[in-house]
């Protein structure tokens, strides 16, 4: 059950930014049924899973008509275009910025999501990255939780 939950809350949190799942997690790794490995992989694929929607929406196959409002600004199409010009033909760099974002969350990871799905980044670029930097990151606030839990 613990498994299930895990990856339906990191799904959801990858959609709705205001719930935390780092703070799920670290109360998850309390229970010490799974490796946090295990657990890292599941919250991992719920959040990219969940992070396809804000893809989605900034290739514009869903239609979220706030967001559609926010991305017809000058300002945004200015923003755009630097990443555009920044990430085109160069999977390496585009690579490396998702990597950093999914694990690091600089830049922010929902709002890489969104930018990736206008720029149209390769949906396997989007994928892999997105599930090795969350993956990571997970794997060491589970591993930190599990450790202040074993110090209590």
């Amino acid at each position: 059950m613990l498994l299930v939950s895990t990856f339906l809350y990191s799904a959801a949190a990858a959609v709705a930014a205001f719930l935390a799942l780092e703070g799920y997690l670290a109360i998850a790794a309390a229970d010490g049924t799974y490796p946090s490995a295990v657990l890292a992989a599941v919250a991992a694929v719920g959040q990219v899973l969940g992070k396809l929607v804000w893809y989605w929406a900034g290739a514009g196959t869903t239609r979220l008509p706030w967001l559609r409002r926010k991305l017809d600004s000058p300002r945004v199409d200015a923003a755009m275009a630097r990443w555009r010009d920044r990430t085109d033909g160069r999977p390496v760099y585009t690579g490396a910025v998702l990597l950093a974002s999914a694990f690091a969350g600089v830049p922010p990871f929902m709002v890489m999501s969104v930018v990736a799905g206008v720029l149209r980044v390769r949906m396997w670029l989007f994928l892999g990255t997105g599930l090795v930097g969350r993956f990571l990151r997970f794997w060491l606030v589970l591993e930190a939780a599990g450790y202040a839990w074993f110090l209590l």
